[in-house]
C-alpha cells in the first residue's frame, strides 16, 4: 500500500492468521437457507435519514427491508454506491483493500432475521478458498456493494418485513 509501508507488513501478518483462525472455527459458521427454501436477490439498494436515524433499503419484487445502521455504515455504504470518496478510509473500505490485495472478494451475503436482529452470512472466497462467516448485516451490506457481490433474502423474510413500496401513480405509457 502506497504511503502506508507498516501497515502491508501488518497486513501480510494478520490475513493469513484471521484466515486460519476462520478455518478453525469452522463449526460456527451460520448456516445457509434450507435447499428447499426460496431465495429472493435484493436489486436494489438506497441510503435514507429516517426519524429513527440512517436506513438501508433492501429493495426487491416492489418491497423494502429497513436495516437501520449506524452513520459510519450509512456513510460507507452511500459512498460506494454512488463512486465517492471519503476523505479517509472506512472500516469497509480497508477491509475492501485487504481482501483485493490478496486476490479475494465478497462473493455473496445473505440476510437472515432472528427475533428483531439481522443477521448475515458473508461468503469470502480468497485464493480460490470460500469461508462463511458471521456478520452484522450492516457490514456485510457494506462489503456486498464494495465488492458488488448479490445480497440475497429468503422468501419468508421478504414476506415478513418487507413493506410495499409506492406504485407510481399515473398511467403507465
Amino acid at each position: 500500500m502506497k504511503g502506508y509501508p507498516a501497515v502491508g507488513w501488518i497486513l501480510g501478518l494478520l490475513v493469513p492468521l484471521l484466515w486460519a483462525a476462520a478455518g478453525a472455527s469452522a463449526a460456527a459458521e451460520p448456516k445457509k437457507a434450507p435447499s428447499g427454501a426460496a431465495q429472493v436477490r435484493i436489486t436494489q439498494i438506497d441510503v435514507a435519514i429516517s426519524e429513527a436515524g440512517p436506513v438501508v433499503l433492501l429493495k426487491a419484487e416492489n418491497k423494502a427491508i429497513p436495516v437501520f445502521v449506524d452513520v459510519t455504515v450509512a456513510e460507507s455504504i452511500h459512498a460506494a454506491l454512488t463512486g465517492g470518496k471519503p476523505r479517509r478510509p472506512f472500516p469497509h473500505d480497508l477491509m475492501h483493500s485487504v481482501l483485493s490485495a490478496y486476490d479475494g472478494s465478497v462473493t455473496e451475503v445473505a440476510i437472515s432475521l432472528k427475533g428483531a436482529i439481522y443477521y448475515a452470512a458473508l461468503t469470502v472466497t480468497v485464493s480460490g478458498n470460500r469461508k462463511v462467516f458471521d456478520s452484522r448485516a450492516s457490514d456485510a451490506i457494506a462489503l456486498a456493494v464494495h465488492f458488488k457481490a448479490p445480497i440475497h433474502v429468503s422468501r419468508a423474510l421478504l414476506d415478513s418485513a418487507g413493506q410495499e413500496l409506492e406504485r407510481p401513480r399515473g398511467t403507465p405509457l
